[in-house]
């Protein structure tokens, strides 16, 4: 997968009132540009789409001549990580009773670590196989487990609250409640 990098950005007016960090590079949503910043000049100066500027700089610079290692290279120093490994989890069972689920694998420091839910048996428009990421438990979507290290494990604990699961049905999108016995619960940990 392709890494993607986004830069802050706003309308004209947000921009012209903006002083960025030294360096720091904004888009003003409007004019299609770019804002270099020098982290004192209120705006900063614009670069790109010239025949539309309307901040404090001028340039007849076209972005579209920047060579693709230069953002390359831009990409790679922003990442905090250039190489995230990943860790999945075998699947354990959905259940709506107790209040929590605990997983325990070999201790790593996470960057992320992201609930996805398997389907065992076609259900909800999903086939067996499909990893399912639009999901949630009771009033909330897209739930996220919370994780703590301990005695070299990584403890990752989803908290259910005896609520049920739904997802987003696959055609429809319409949440509908799952039926237990046709889902599990696997976690994804990037480090």
């Amino acid at each position: 997968m392709a890494k993607v990098l986004q830069l802050r950005r706003g309308t004209t007016a947000q921009n012209d009132a903006f002083t960025g960090l030294d360096g720091e590079l904004t888009m003003d949503t409007e004019t299609k540009t770019l804002r270099v910043h020098d982290g004192e000049t209120l705006g900063g100066f614009t670069v790109g789409n010239s025949e539309n500027n309307t901040a404090t700089g001028t340039s007849t610079f076209d972005i579209t001549s920047v060579p693709d290692e230069f953002w390359a290279q831009i990409v790679n120093q922003h990442s905090k990580n250039n190489s995230l490994s990943m860790i999945e989890t075998e699947p354990v069972p959905t259940k709506n009773a107790g209040s929590t689920i605990t997983y325990i694998i070999d201790e790593v420091t996470p960057v992320i670590v992201r609930p996805y839910l398997v389907c065992k048996s076609d259900a909800n428009g999903y086939v067996a196989g499909d990893i399912v990421a639009a999901f949630g438990i009771g009033s909330r979507s897209a739930p996220a487990p919370y994780t703590y290290q301990s005695n070299g494990k990584l403890y990752i604990c989803m908290m259910i609250g005896g609520e049920n699961y739904w997802v987003s049905n696959k055609s429809t999108g319409v949440t509908t409640t799952i039926n237990n016995e046709n889902w599990s619960l696997i976690f994804r940990v990037y480090y």
